[in-house]
């Protein structure tokens, strides 16, 4: 089945460029790749570019080094090999290898045809997964571009096995398996499965355009699990627009979602302009929900970070890491709604969006990391943690908290703190006022004003009417490491925020594996915790705790359950200075969790309730 498909975002240097560039490229030859896979059981693929209108010179030939919606370097090139080139005339040319992602060819007669084998075994939201079963393409992770064309529109053929149909966010052909692409930053944006597809599709209609919604699933389950997949991603398509207000105007009105749940998937999802790539190995029937968590996730991203966009990633830059200082807000606000439509929607409960969001608070109340990084920095080590690969270890356990999750707490605290000041008054009016001015206007596929860290707080100040009380929330919990008052916060809607194991002895959270009657230390110790406290690191070995002698991880476990906060503990470890004796002295487990108040012997009061109900009740007006 052919697939209507949709557009990305344009992201060339300066709007007054990119028109400039776009109207000198109108008239200029299409890049031309032509995609088949006939070795597709070994992972590979042939794909041939063709460049016309070739100045004199040599042409510049590039694989990128970073996909949109991740941060880090990946160096596709690896997996890019038999490189051969021919001009017009199909004569041999000349292919040099200056740097790992660049190849120079030379001596053409203004066309180069160019050859190559792409292998590629991982199917998630960055990297390319090719098989006899299923071909799942990131853009960038597959296809050769060219300096000084990346203006030219584009003009891809697939052919895929029989049975397949192709999904993408393309704009397609009369011919099914033809697709375009107006220029280079769409088409890199456009991530493209082949497979046999269950397709569904259903209008919606807001502020008078209509868009078609599509999911295209490839997963091993029944068409039942995939229409009850579909109803569940319309009621989340429907509270999403309650939080905005309005759907952004997709160009050519229509959204995909792409989904590919197979056994030899990667979980992951990644959000494009116009559609989202959903994959994961595991069963709609065995865990639709977490997969629904993800849809909800990566829709909400349609607006935020697809076009209410942080200038620090506008435009995307193929060649480098990409770092943000917004990515608290752009992922982080994301995490925090994703969860919350769902409870919005009726899917899951209000006790387990509390479980996540909470659970997210906790973390970052009593991770370490906030003593070195503040949000907006944590925002900049996206390159070093976002699927990027490192070969020596790291202290990241101690230095770093994932901006989606204090991101998601900041959404959590200034939602809760706008509440509190008037009934009128929560984060999606912040986000609809962000929205106003800085998202919803586009030219040329990208925002016309991305927006900087001062520019949501100046927002914030507006929409609270109190740009001194905006300030100091920035100062504290954004640029600053200070976390809000939960507790108070969640006591307006009868939430009370507790130690989760109150009493209970605690040694720090470092991983013990057992191997052969050892012990050893797995993970690095919390700083501050016991364990850190007692010199306990990475790679030693436990040989006695409280006069035990140490053969199973699982004893830890029980010798500390026995104990209270406060005890004192002898160990004798080896590490790599050899036997050490130590004593340790429990903490309490510093872990909180909310909880409904009417669960935890506390019923809420009327104005609590009520509070609540505004908070977490549909955000839809119909």
């Amino acid at each position: 089945m052919r697939l209507p498909t949709i557009a990305c975002f344009l992201l060339l240097p300066g709007l007054a460029a990119q028109s400039a560039a776009q109207s000198a490229a109108q008239g200029a030859p299409p890049v031309r790749y032509d995609v088949s896979f006939p070795n597709a059981v070994h992972h590979e693929a042939s794909i041939v570019a063709e460049f016309q209108g070739v100045p004199a010179g040599t042409l510049v030939l590039r694989m990128s080094r970073s996909s949109p919606g991740r941060y880090a370097l990946h160096e596709f090139a690896k997996n890019v090999y038999g490189v051969t080139a021919v001009n017009g005339a199909g004569r041999t040319l000349r292919v040099t290898r200056p740097n790992p992602h660049q190849w120079n060819v030379m001596g053409h007669d203004g066309t180069v045809r160019v050859t190559y084998v792409l292998f590629g075994d991982l199917i998630d939201g960055t990297y390319t997964g090719i098989s006899d079963a299923h071909v799942h393409l990131g853009m960038p992770a597959t296809f050769l571009w060219a300096r000084g064309f990346e203006a030219r529109p584009i003009t891809v053929t697939f052919h895929p096995l029989p049975g397949w149909s192709v999904a993408t966010q393309l704009t397609p052909t009369r011919d099914s398996t033809t697709f375009t692409a107006p220029h280079l930053q769409y088409f890199m944006d456009s991530p493209t499965m082949l497979g046999p597809l269950m397709v569904r599709s259903w209008p919606v209609t807001s502020n008078g355009r209509t868009t078609q919604f599509r999911v295209a699933l490839h997963h091993e389950g029944t068409a039942a699990e995939a229409d009850a997949y579909t109803e569940y991603t319309k009621r989340i398509v429907h509270e999403a627009e309650g939080v905005w207000g309005e759907l952004p105007a997709y160009d050519f009105g229509q959204y995909t979602f792409v989904g590919a749940y197979v056994p030899y998937a990667h979980g992951d999802g990644m959000e494009h302009r116009n559609s989202t790539s959903l994959t994961s190995s595991a069963t709609l029937a065995d865990k639709m929900l977490d997969e629904l968590g993800t849809v909800s996730h990566e829709f909400f991203h349609s607006w935020n970070v697809e076009r209410l966009r942080p200038a620090s990633i506008e435009p995307f830059d193929f060649t480098d890491a990409n770092m943000s200082e917004e990515l608290w807000l752009a992922e982080g606000f994301t995490s925090y709604y994703g969860p919350l439509v769902l409870a919005r929607a009726g899917i899951t409960t209000v006790t387990q969006f509390l479980q996540e969001l909470g659970g997210a608070a906790s973390d970052v109340v009593t991770a370490p990391g906030r003593r070195w990084f503040t949000a907006v920095e944590m925002s900049e080590q996206a390159p070093f943690v976002d699927a990027a690969r490192s070969v020596d270890p790291q202290n990241k356990a101690n230095t770093f908290i994932s901006y989606y999750t204090w991101g998601s707490t900041i959404a959590l605290g200034m939602d809760l703190a706008l509440r509190a000041r008037a009934d009128t008054l929560s984060l999606d009016t912040f986000m609809r006022a962000m929205w106003r001015e800085f998202g919803r206007h586009q030219v040329n596929y990208a925002p016309s004003r991305p927006y900087r860290v001062d520019d949501a707080r100046r927002i914030l100040g507006r929409v609270a009417g109190d740009s001194a009380w905006a300030n100091d929330f920035f100062a504290r919990f954004v640029t600053g490491r200070d976390v809000p008052d939960y507790a108070a916060l969640a006591d307006r809607a009868g939430i009370v925020v507790r130690k989760a194991a109150a009493g209970h002895a605690w040694l720090g959270n470092p991983e013990f594996r057992t191997d052969r009657d050892k012990v050893t230390v797995a993970t690095a110790a919390r700083q501050g915790s016991p364990a850190y406290e007692a010199g306990l690191e990475a790679g030693d070995r436990v040989a006695q705790l409280d006069g035990v002698v140490i053969g199973r991880a699982a004893q830890i476990d029980s010798i500390v359950a026995a104990h209270k906060p406060g005890d004192r503990l002898p160990m004798v470890f080896n590490g790599r200075s050899g036997a050490r004796q130590v004593v340790l002295t429990l903490a309490e487990d510093p872990r909180l969790e909310w909880v409904l108040g009417e669960d935890a012997a506390q019923p809420p009061t009327a104005a609590q309730l009520a509070f609540r109900q505004r908070w977490l009740s549909s955000a839809r007006k119909d």
